[in-house]
């Protein structure tokens, strides 16, 4: 339990807050409240996504809240909420820490919303199908949003699979959309979310391409933390800057490389001071894709 609480503690704010609210929620769900008949009731009316139109314009919130609900009880609810929560860690938690605490959050809300717009305007057009009928909850939309996003601003992002080795997150995300299209026969009602999350994650990844601040209405939630940090460039880019810096600390302080390695790391090193100086000028959408990328691969080492 200790190292869970001291590798909790480490994940940056947005996706804490994300992961604390999805299984904290779900404990709640499957331990209590489904047990008890007229919470249920009330989640599966109020707080789960009902796409039926014109139903849903009462009911507004819906396509904010069922981003953070996992209603599905036993092994695959389970299962649900554990690949939701484990891809959001393992691409999540980089997007943060290079793009800041607000534009996680926001891209995850804005993937999920646009995952159950989505859903809302395919039932309106095909009410006789089931896939784009029925209650949906879970955080797959905003999930899928932010692996878009990311394999869009970073097209070079690899993810290692068991059996399959590397494999581009962009390729990924198209194989699991594919699936959803392919199994969408069998009724499942969240494919239009899926689909609607993935588009909202590209826009999103263009508009940011383009400089265009979407996220700015989610800086309210991290402003007491931005105001305890007195350098400008960790409070713009997150983490993964202090993550090179000791990195390169640790570069300068090793005198065991060969001469040739040694100048490719000075090399190195002196252009992510560069962008760290371009960072701290003008902020991170004033990098170039190349950029980004040296600042990405060096943030990994």
């Amino acid at each position: 339990m200790s190292r869970f609480l001291v590798w909790y503690r480490m994940q940056p704010p947005a996706l804490r807050a994300l992961l604390t609210i999805n299984a904290g929620f779900y404990l709640l769900w499957v331990v209590a409240l489904m047990h008890i008949d007229v919470v249920r009731r009330f989640v599966w009316m109020h707080l789960a996504l009902n796409p039926d139109w014109p139903a849903i314009l009462t009911h507004p919130w819906q396509l904010v809240t069922y981003n953070f609900l996992h209603l599905q009880p036993g092994f695959w609810g389970l299962i649900h909420i554990l690949f939701n929560m484990l891809w959001l860690v393992w691409i999540g938690r980089e997007y943060e820490e290079l793009h800041g605490s607000h534009r996680l959050l926001a891209l995850y809300v804005i993937a999920g919303v646009g995952g159950g717009l989505l859903t809302v305007v395919l039932h309106m057009l095909f009410p006789g199908v089931g896939a784009f009928g029925g209650l949906v909850h879970g955080a797959s939309a905003s999930v899928l949003g932010v692996l878009m996003a990311v394999a869009i601003l970073y097209p070079f992002k690899s993810v290692a699979l068991f059996l399959l080795g590397p494999i581009r997150l962009l390729y990924l995300v198209l194989i699991f959309l594919a699936l959803d299209v392919l199994f969408m026969a069998g009724g499942g009602t969240a494919v239009g979310a899926h689909l609607g999350g993935a588009l909202f994650g590209l826009l999103y990844a263009k508009a940011e391409q383009r400089g265009i601040e979407l996220a700015g209405w989610a800086r309210v939630f991290f402003q007491r933390r931005r105001a305890r940090r007195r350098q400008p460039v960790a409070a713009e880019t997150g983490w993964s800057l202090r993550r090179v810096g000791a990195w390169m600390e640790q570069r300068r302080g090793s005198a065991a490389e060969s001469r040739g390695s040694a100048a490719r790391e000075r090399s190195l090193e002196e252009e992510v001071d560069r962008i760290l100086d371009k960072i701290s000028a003008h902020g991170y959408d004033s990098l170039t894709e190349e950029e980004k990328r040296i600042l990405y691969e060096a943030s990994r080492r």
